[in-house]
C-alpha cells in the first residue's frame, strides 16, 4: 500500500441551536449557525487494489473507535455510489472529543468522501454526494460546503455564510453527552419561534456571537450537571459561555486575548479560531 493523502477534517459549533417543530417521522427541525475551528482531527489514506476497507487509529484516542465508525461507512457508501473496485486504509488520529456536539465524526466522514474521490479517481454530482452524506448523519452534509453556514430541516438545508474572524475557548468536561437521550426527553423545547438569516446577519460581531440560544442546553444540564459546571467556570472569568450542539462542550467567545483560570484536570480546555474555510474547500 501506498500513502497518499493526510487530510484535516474540522470540528464546528453552534453559535444557536434552536428546535422549531417536529416532522411526523420523529425527526426535529432545526436553526443553526454552523461554524468550523480548527480543531482538527486527521486521516491518513492508503489505497488498496484488493477492494477493502480497513481502518486503524492513530496515536492515543481517549476511547477505541468501533470498526465500523461513520469514516468506514462513508468509505463504503462511496464504493458502492461509485462502483469502483478500489479500496483504502484510513488512519485516524482523532482529537475531536467524542459526545461534545462538535461534529467529529460527522467531519471525519465529510472529508473521507471528498478525499476517497480523489483517491480512486471518481467524481460524483454534488447533489449525490450530498444524498449519501444525509444517509450518514444529519451534520455531515454541512462539512462538505466549504464553509460557515445557516443550517435548517434536519441538517439538509444549508446555505453558505461569512462569519467575522474571532477566538474562542471550548471546554470540553470528562463526561459526554449521547444525543439520543437529549433528543428522546419531554423537558425538550421544540416549538422557538423561526429566526431569519437576514436577522442574525444584520446584528454587530459581538451580538452575533450572542445571538439566540441552544434548545438542548437545558436538558443537557439536567442530564449532565459537568455541562453546567462548565459554563459556571466560564462565567466566573467573565465569559459567556454556551452548549454546542447536543454538549457535552461547551464555548465563548474571546473579544480579547487573556489568561484562563486552571480548570479540572480531566477537561479538555482549548483556545481556537474560526476557518476562513474548510482545509479541502474545493475537492
Amino acid at each position: 500500500m501506498k500513502a497518499i493523502y493526510d487530510v484535516a477534517a474540522p470540528a464546528k459549533l453552534n453559535l444557536f441551536l434552536h428546535i422549531t417543530g417536529r416532522r411526523p417521522d420523529g425527526y426535529h427541525l432545526l436553526q443553526s449557525v454552523f461554524m468550523l475551528i480548527d480543531w482538527c482531527d486527521t486521516l491518513h489514506f492508503e489505497l488498496r487494489h484488493d477492494g477493502q476497507i480497513t481502518r486503524s487509529d492513530l496515536g492515543t484516542p481517549d476511547q477505541a473507535l468501533p470498526a465500523e465508525d461513520l469514516a468506514v461507512r462513508a468509505a463504503r457508501a462511496l464504493q458502492l455510489a461509485s462502483g469502483t473496485a478500489l479500496g483504502a486504509h484510513i488512519g485516524l488520529e482523532k482529537r475531536i472529543p467524542s459526545q461534545a456536539g462538535m461534529g467529529g465524526g460527522s467531519s471525519d466522514a465529510a472529508s473521507c468522501l471528498l478525499a476517497l474521490q480523489r483517491l480512486w479517481g471518481v467524481k460524483l454530482p454534488h447533489s449525490k454526494l450530498q444524498a449519501i452524506a444525509l444517509g450518514l448523519g444529519a451534520d455531515v452534509p454541512f462539512f462538505l460546503g466549504g464553509g460557515h453556514a445557516w443550517v435548517e430541516g434536519i441538517g439538509e438545508k444549508i446555505t453558505p455564510l461569512a462569519l467575522p474572524s474571532a477566538r474562542f475557548v471550548v471546554v470540553k468536561p470528562s463526561v459526554g453527552l449521547p444525543t439520543e437521550a437529549i433528543f428522546r426527553s419531554p423537558q425538550l423545547k421544540r416549538n422557538t419561534e423561526t429566526a431569519t438569516i437576514q436577522g442574525f446577519a444584520a446584528n454587530s460581531e459581538g451580538q452575533v456571537y450572542g445571538f439566540g440560544h441552544n434548545d438542548l442546553q437545558p436538558v443537557a444540564q439536567t442530564l449532565c450537571p459537568q455541562v453546567g459546571q462548565s459554563l459556571d467556570w466560564l462565567s466566573m472569568q467573565g465569559l459567556q459561555g454556551r452548549m454546542t450542539g447536543s454538549g457535552s462542550a461547551v464555548f465563548a467567545h474571546l473579544p480579547h486575548e487573556m489568561e484562563l483560570a486552571s480548570a479540572p484536570g480531566d477537561w479538555q480546555v482549548r483556545k481556537c479560531s474560526n476557518l476562513e474555510a474548510h482545509p479541502l474547500a474545493g475537492w
